[in-house]
């Protein structure tokens, strides 16, 4: 089955359906462009698929191939040094401007709910070392929206992967009266320009509590944060639980160490009304240069793998 061509020079897009919902994925950048239930839609999305092709907010990709901040745009592996693309100031953002959510993808519609999207990344892009090869599974399962990812590297190297999407849930005025809820207590310091310091810090402390349920307008200057999930969190226990006042909610189920919260309050400034909010699970940032964080270091022996479950209900 072939993915129906977009209106963009090379950008195809399939429509997956199952029961009532809908998701529309480009092969650039493995994007999610819509996902829909009940013809609500649930994400930010730009209707003209040519708009993601300058889009610097990462809105629906898949990025890596190192989510979040790497400090200086270096590391060190193994006794080398490595000197990757800085594109935010001084430091690297989701890989680069060569990073996964750059790329066009190899593109499969497998069945009516069902695709599978490859792209090969070569020894050097970005400043990366190794070549590896990246698939992503993307599956509709009744109420659930299922992210399955896989990378096998040919050598020892980063990796570490996060899905973009800005959940609004259907609420077009924004979203800081929805209430977030996280399996976490603590979070990663970081210092002006969002790069961990190494610190773990309690979110109790620091007005970043939501390890109950507390509205996303509740931090003035907005979310971005990493939060480490709890350890001894069941494996089949929900990472985050996003409700509208509409009563429309997502659970995030997640197998990866922590996520990445990021209230999108840059997209309308002045600042206003957080427009989505951002769920990210994936490693620590920084973790490259931070020995004390859990290693995303995978090799051809330990290649990678996450899966992202997001469910929809109604209360």
């Amino acid at each position: 089955m072939n993915p129906e061509t977009g209106k963009a020079s090379g950008i195809e897009n399939a429509i997956l359906i199952d029961g009532n919902m809908r998701v529309s994925i480009l092969n650039y950048g493995a994007i999610t462009q819509g996902w829909w239930y009940k013809d609500v839609p649930l994400i930010l999305g730009f209707e003209d698929p040519n708009e993601y092709l300058t889009d610097t907010r990462y809105l629906g990709a898949i990025v890596g191939r190192v989510a979040n901040r790497i400090s200086g745009a270096t590391f060190e592996l193994d006794g080398a040094s490595f000197e990757l693309n800085a594109n935010e100031g001084k430091n690297t953002l989701h890989g680069g401007d060569d990073g996964l959510s750059k790329q066009f993808w190899e593109f499969e519609l497998i069945a009516q709910n069902e695709a599978l999207l490859s792209y090969v990344s070569r020894d050097g892009e970005g400043g990366f070392p190794g070549e590896i090869r990246f698939e992503v599974r993307i599956c509709l399962q009744g109420s659930r929206l299922v992210y399955s990812v896989a990378a096998q590297p040919d050598r020892p190297t980063p990796i570490s992967i996060a899905q973009h999407n800005y959940y609004t849930l259907g609420a077009a005025e924004g979203v800081d009266q929805h209430t977030l809820k996280l399996t976490s207590n603590r979070y990663l310091d970081i210092d002006d320009q969002g790069i961990p310091s190494g610190r773990v810090l309690a979110t109790n402390e620091n007005g970043l509590d939501f390890s109950t349920p507390n509205m996303i307008g509740s931090v003035p200057d907005g979310i971005d944060h990493y939060f480490c999930f709890d350890h001894d969190r069941g494996p089949k226990a929900p990472v985050a639980e996003l409700t509208s006042p509409s009563g429309l909610a997502l659970t995030v189920y997640s197998d990866q160490p922590g996520a990445q919260v990021y209230s999108g309050y840059e997209l309308k400034k002045p600042r206003r009304t957080s427009r989505g909010v951002c769920i990210e699970p994936s490693g620590y940032p920084n973790a490259p240069n931070i020995s004390s964080f859990p290693s995303i270091i995978y090799t051809p022996e330990n290649p990678y793998r996450q899966e992202l479950i997001l469910e929809v209900s109604k209360e």
